[in-house]
């Protein structure tokens, strides 16, 4: 299975926090990432986003064929994110459009195994593969790209 790590693109500050808009630099931000994304998606990749505006927009850059999920809000925690991507037995590749510190933390638990505090950068992808070599199951970083970088 493939699980991607989309955290939203930059937003502008404010109250009430769901309800904060991507910046001109977040818009700027979720295009580049969504037309790389757009040549580089795997099969069949599932989109989930996070109720709040500033994850819709940033998966709208991507598609208009999205889910809204609950489970990935702000609040959420890495388990959350788990139970919502069907991790790692899901029947096609997913794509979190979600939040820090969760983000992070997931991909610190799934990656290392423990976790821990990462950071993943406003509008960037964190693209993780589970696998199964010599009977055992593994994680794979596939890729991490910063915004900057697409």
């Amino acid at each position: 299975m493939d699980l991607l790590l989309w955290r939203h693109a930059e937003a502008l500050d404010g109250v009430p926090d769901a309800d904060r808009p991507l910046t001109d630099r977040g818009r700027h931000q979720a295009r580049h990432m969504a037309d790389w994304l757009a040549n580089n998606q795997p099969p069949g990749l599932r989109v989930l986003a996070s109720p709040t505006l500033r994850t819709r927009m940033t998966a709208e850059a991507l598609t208009d064929d999205y889910h809204i999920d609950e489970r990935i809000g702000t609040g959420a925690s890495a388990t959350d994110i788990v139970a919502a991507s069907g991790w790692p037995n899901a029947p096609s590749a997913v794509l979190i459009v979600g939040h820090q510190p969760t983000l992070g933390q997931l991909a610190a638990l799934l990656v290392s195994g423990h976790a821990a505090n990462w950071s993943v950068k406003k509008g960037a992808l964190w693209w993780l593969r589970s696998r199964v070599r010599n009977h055992r199951s593994e994680v794979v970083l596939w890729a991490v790209l910063p915004a900057e970088l697409c």
